[in-house]
């Protein structure tokens, strides 16, 4: 059994901030208007350390956890932070059979399951029964365990073998089936420095007095680490359960919001509110809005400065966390399009063969001396994004600059060959995305006879415009004033929305499928 310690010792942690001050509160649910005090988070933590104990687990075993953004979703999180265990959030946008894959592939012992989401549930239970030990939250059906009220007798005291736990979350599968992202377990007490904290905390002053909002599902790699990170901090967590641009300014507004988080889509939904809605609102607080997730176009991000001013920070990384780049809105302004220089890891460009290319050249992103990860059960993926010297990629092409600054130009599986020329599709989207009719654009390769692939772009407009082949037209015609032919789309399609994750990575894969024989 681990000696008993200090809390200053790992003070980064619910139970250090509860000790100092009980009834601050750590979180809120913005829907609800639940907050739950330092106080209370680590005594429901300590309870469901508890009962995932006496279920069995032990260090370096599974949980998953299934729900929407809800007051228990973190809770959770910090009772197997707490016993070791590796914590794996699900989309609840999969469907079951993608459910099924993350639970055997992950191996849990345990489901936390929302009483919301009862109806996929119930597709899974043949596969359930025989290995998964399930707890709803909510209301609880016969034959199921009741999350709250197994883990309301219990202590609310720390386990006596406590130990960090993990997050091992799955990629978002947009270009294939979702691979678990796997960090050794740190051998530490729970509550120790480990390097989210640090960067986090650096880089964007994660502290006590943060009032951190969180506009994203937390089943999502930046939403849960950063909620947590602000929460081990000391500061205050506010979850909206899904983003609405008005909403979203309405809370910076009540809750004097200091910190927030966004991606791309965000900012485009935001800038197309009306001006005197914008206009109406005090965001005087905000001390930093960091973006991330998907590029940025440069008009997005320069107008977004020009509305909320030189707060605006970028990073660069994936759920692996392999590398990771930042920079500022001074910084950006110097070099628009960058997404920084690195904060964690070395940045190097190379070849398909994975050898390093002159300063300039465009190519697939490496990082050095990153985070140690690896894809769960893939060692043949794990392989695949390393090269010889042992640097790692996520897929990623773009270029440096002579400062260090890196440019992305697209993912890697997105490029369009037409006529043997290599196709970036990301700039032909961002000047999409700046005409007046447009709310959300995707660009990719369809076949074509002659030349492999042309360039197809499909389309969502704003509510109050009105698809036609006029508008198809005045869009290409956009595209053709300011790009080179080739990287123009021949053809514009029109659709109600497009598949975005809730943290706006676009699934293309399952847009390009349906032109694809």
């Amino acid at each position: 059994m681990p000696a008993p310690y200090h809390h200053d010792t790992h003070p980064y942690q619910p139970r250090s901030h509860a000790q100092k001050n009980p009834n601050a509160i750590a979180y809120v649910m913005c829907a609800t208007d639940e907050q739950v005090s330092f106080a209370q988070l680590e005594a429901r933590a300590n309870q469901g350390a508890h009962l995932l104990r006496r279920a069995g687990l032990r260090r370096g075993d599974h949980i998953a956890i299934l729900m929407e953004n809800r007051r228990e979703f973190l809770e959770i999180c910090f009772a197997a932070d707490r016993a070791g265990l590796y914590y794996t959030t699900i989309s609840t946008h999969l469907m079951p059979d993608e459910i099924a894959h993350i639970l055997q592939d992950c191996g849990a012992r345990i489901l936390i399951v929302s009483d919301r989401l009862l109806d996929s549930l119930a597709l899974l239970r043949p596969t359930l029964e025989a290995c998964v030990q399930t707890y709803v939250v909510g209301t609880t059906p016969p034959g199921l365990h009741d999350w709250t009220a197994s883990t309301a007798p219990l202590p609310q005291t720390p386990i006596a073998d406590e130990a960090q736990g993990l997050d091992m979350l799955y990629s978002s599968g947009t270009t294939g089936r979702p691979k678990g992202i796997k960090w050794p377990l740190p051998d530490d007490l729970p509550g120790g420095r480990t390097m989210l904290v640090d960067l986090l905390s650096t880089l964007f002053g994660y502290a006590a007095g943060t009032r951190y909002l969180s506009p994203a599902p937390l089943y999502h790699a930046a939403p849960l680490r950063h909620s947590m990170v602000t929460i081990r901090m000391g500061g205050t967590a506010y979850i909206m359960d899904r983003f609405d641009p008005l909403a979203a300014l309405s809370l910076i507004q009540a809750h004097r919001i200091t910190h927030s988080q966004w991606v791309p889509t965000m900012f485009v939904r935001l800038l197309k509110l009306p001006e005197d809605q914008r206009a109406q609102f005090d965001l005087s607080s905000m001390q930093m809005a960091v973006h991330a997730a998907a590029p940025c176009p440069l008009d997005v991000k320069r107008r977004m400065i020009d509305w909320w001013g030189p707060i605006i920070h970028e990073y660069y990384a994936g759920t692996e966390n392999n590398g990771f780049t930042a920079i500022t809105t001074a910084e950006w302004l110097e070099h628009p399009g960058s997404v920084g220089r690195a904060k964690l890891g070395v940045i190097h460009i190379c070849d398909e063969a994975g050898q390093e290319l002159p300063i300039g050249q465009e190519g697939e992103v490496y990082f050095e001396n990153g985070h140690q990860f690896l894809y769960h059960n893939d060692p043949a993926k794990t392989a695949a994004c390393t090269n010889a010297m042992g640097w790692t990629t996520l897929g990623d092409i773009g270029r440096l600059d002579d400062q260090g600054y890196l440019y992305l130009t697209d993912r890697k599986s997105f490029v369009i060959i037409s006529g043997g020329v290599n196709i970036y599709p990301q700039e032909t989207e961002d000047i999409l995305l700046g005409h007046p009719a447009v709310l959300d654009a995707a660009v990719f390769g369809v076949p074509n006879e002659d030349f492999g692939e042309e360039v197809k772009a499909v389309v969502q407009l704003l509510p109050d415009r009105t698809a036609s082949p006029a508008l198809a037209d005045e869009l290409i015609a956009t595209c053709r004033a300011r790009l080179s032919p080739i990287k123009c789309p021949r053809s514009i399609d029109f659709r109600t929305t497009l598949p975005r994750s809730a943290t706006g990575k676009l699934y293309k894969r399952k847009l390009k499928a349906e032109y694809w024989p």
